[in-house]
């Protein structure tokens, strides 16, 4: 058989193949079969250098031919193939559209943070704006500000974290707030001015602060929030009414509260608040057992008072004409005493109990 026999039979024979092919992985091989560099037609032409001279042009046509064609049919043979994938897919693995989806996991906010907007919610009812001060604070704000001069004994109740950094010459050292109360004496001392136009000082600082203490009411990282309301002729009528809103809206009406006179350097008089136990309902024992949040029925949650003239003093703000009140308390002390939550240790809020972000 002459070689352009040969072609016309393997072209038939490749032709007829591709035809056939059922699977795009069956089109490729026979696509290296035939048209590969190693492949039938290759082979083929290999024995062109037998043909004689004058036939070399018709013979080389007819394969360029031959090869131009099989690609055509194995690119029309791909695409059909392909698009019976697509459809076979599409008819197999069709979606109901009607159906509902997977709903995604909910959670929720973390009662710390449930706390904090419900704090902030309360107050901004009352009137009250939030502002946010640095957790990385100044002596100054901090303490001097607030009635504690250097060296004062008030200074060592508040077991705080110095910052290793240069003292500055006016504000002076470097500290972790430990109290959110720096940040009143920032507003009074930007606010100052406002009140001269007539406006009132009405704002909550809700902050990070750090002590160096930890046990079952005490962890060494805390946010607490803290109140000032200045004006003309406030009053200690006027402090009362806002704790009296507080706890109602905060606690629940069952919940008793007692305040018991007590020593803050930038308050005069001071208080401390205490509120009855949500743990122990207020009896002081849980299980025959001695409650461990409260000891005795009662959780004192925070301090409060009318400013001392000191610190109206250092933001330039004259006592003689303007008085005003402050409170503070811890978010997370607070939100352990409110109703029908029983948490009897603080630190559980922060050993990473997904439980907490869990919907109820």
């Amino acid at each position: 058989m002459d070689l352009k026999a040969n072609l016309t039979a393997l072209s038939n024979k490749a032709r007829e193949a591709i035809k056939h092919a059922g699977t795009l992985e069956a089109l490729e091989a026979l696509e290296v079969r035939y048209l590969g560099r190693k492949g039938e037609l290759t082979a083929l032409l290999k024995n062109l250098a037998d043909v004689p001279a004058g036939e070399r042009p018709v013979i080389g046509t007819l394969a360029n031919e031959i090869k131009l064609a099989l690609e055509r049919d194995i690119i029309q043979r791909r695409g059909a193939l392909r698009h019976a994938v697509v459809s076979s897919a599409l008819q197999n693995e069709r979606e109901d559209v009607t159906e509902p989806g997977i709903r995604p996991p909910e959670g929720r906010l973390h009662l710390v943070t449930q706390a904090i907007r419900d704090i902030e919610a309360i107050f901004a009812r009352a009137g009250f704006v939030r502002v946010r001060y640095p957790e990385v604070e100044w002596d100054l704000y901090a303490f001097e500000h607030l009635n504690m001069p250097p060296d004062h004994p008030a200074r060592d109740e508040w077991e705080t974290f110095f910052m290793d950094a240069p003292v500055h010459p006016k504000k002076g050292k470097m500290i972790l707030t430990p109290h959110a109360t720096s940040g009143t004496a920032r507003i009074l001392e930007e606010m100052a001015p406002a009140l001269k136009k007539g406006d009132a000082i009405r704002a909550i600082n809700i902050a990070k602060t750090y002590r160096r203490q930890i046990d079952v009411t005490h962890v060494p990282m805390f946010h607490q929030f803290d109140g000032v309301y200045v004006d003309k002729g406030v009053n200690l009528t006027h402090l009362l009414g806002i704790l009296d809103y507080f706890v109602k809206n905060f606690f629940g009406a069952d919940r008793r509260v007692r305040i018991r006179p007590f020593h803050f350097r930038f308050t005069e008089p001071s208080f401390e608040m205490d509120v009855s136990c949500g743990v122990c309902g207020g009896t002081g024992k849980v299980n025959g057992e001695k409650c461990r949040p409260c000891k005795n029925g009662w959780v004192e949650i925070g301090g409060c008072g009318m400013l001392h003239p000191n610190v109206l003093k250092a933001a330039r703000i004259d006592p003689e004409i303007y008085s005003g009140l402050a409170f503070g308390w811890g978010v997370e002390r607070n939100y352990m005493m409110k109703e029908g939550l029983t948490l009897d240790d603080i630190r559980t809020l922060y050993k990473n109990d997904l439980r907490f972000l869990e919907p109820c």
